[in-house]
């Protein structure tokens, strides 16, 4: 098969089309053909060298794709309802990028009605991030508020959609008064220029001075002092990245006082059982959202995986830049 090599730490330069023998599923899983690749920050810092593979996962990057069953464990396929043939999508702890992909099938979940492949390559990383830390850590309810840091990434754009289906009132954070007016178009509440504005300051005037009830972090740093500052009484932090430092200098008296929760979670070394869980809980209550069409695929680019240049290099150099609303997604 074709697959996506890091061949050596560095710039998006270093993925580079290579030939891999042909995986095989074991015990538990299927063996995709990959229609499309979703491209995802962890995916970036793994090519920088930041991002260590979890012992036992490929070496490949690619956290998320989408295609058809081509052979599997027969006895976890009918156990989950699948069968060789059907589309899925599926979250991965790694080897995306490539023609052909194994994965748990308790990690699979079935092509929303009327999505394409590409549509649904861009589905499980964030689906699985968001629901894990937004309404599992994060309990976030409805009539909730919810303040994301980075509202135009992939992250930010699944996390509006799923809060506001589910009733949680949205604010954002982005870096150009035409990322927020596009959050504004996918459903956020409100959207602040981080750049022009004082995120804080304005979440405290947009909530009447009460703060929020929950905010998704995908900076760290400096920030988690400034987010404590506008988070309401028995707020909860909970931290996906740390763009901005892992380093944090807090008020832990304003912590005390507001019985606040600060947390945090990386999904991709979790065990197998723990993302099973979290598909299954997407399938009953967010896939229903997706094939209804009140949560739509925001897609910003396609690009050739095999391509020449290197379609791979190109996703990351255009994720890198920052200026994408939604995902990136690769095509075989």
């Amino acid at each position: 098969m074709k697959a996506i090599e890091i061949t050596s730490y560095g710039a998006p330069e270093v993925l580079r089309v290579a030939d891999r023998p042909d995986p095989v599923a074991g015990v538990g899983e299927l063996l995709i053909r990959v229609a499309a690749s979703g491209v995802n920050r962890p995916d970036v810092l793994q090519r920088m060298g930041h991002y260590p593979v979890p012992p036992g996962a490929s070496d490949l990057p690619g956290l998320e794709v989408a295609g058809e069953i081509v052979s599997g464990d027969a006895a976890a396929l009918a156990e989950a309802g699948f069968k060789v043939g059907d589309r899925v999508c599926a979250l991965i702890a790694g080897g995306g990028y490539a023609q052909l992909c194994v994965a748990p099938v308790a990690q699979c979940l079935p092509v929303p009605k009327g999505w394409s492949d590409v549509d649904a390559a861009s589905l499980p990383e964030t689906f699985f991030t968001v629901w894990s830390n937004v309404f599992e850590r994060g309990r976030l309810q409805r009539g909730e508020t919810l303040l994301i840091q980075g509202g135009s990434s992939g992250i930010g754009v699944t996390a509006i959609q799923i809060a506001k289906a589910l009733g949680a009132t949205v604010i954002v954070t982005a870096g150009s008064d035409d990322k927020c007016e596009a959050c504004k178009k996918l459903g956020a509440d409100h959207a602040i220029n981080y750049r022009t504005s004082d995120f804080v300051e304005k979440a405290k005037e947009l909530t009447g001075g009460k703060g929020v009830d929950v905010i998704l972090d995908m900076v760290a740093g400096d920030y988690v002092a400034r987010e404590i500052e506008c988070l309401a009484e028995d707020g909860r932090l909970v931290i996906i990245a740390v763009q901005g430092g892992v380093k944090s200098q807090i008020n832990a008296g304003l912590v005390l006082r507001r019985r606040l929760t600060i947390t945090g979670s990386t999904l991709r070394p979790r065990p197998v059982a723990f993302k099973g869980a979290i598909a299954k809980a997407l399938r009953e209550k967010v896939w229903p959202l997706l094939e209804s069409g009140a949560i739509k695929p925001v897609i910003h680019s396609t690009f050739a995986a095999a391509g020449e240049p290197s379609g791979a290099a190109q996703a990351h150099t255009l994720m890198e830049s920052n200026q994408h609303i939604g995902k990136i997604v690769l095509t075989w």
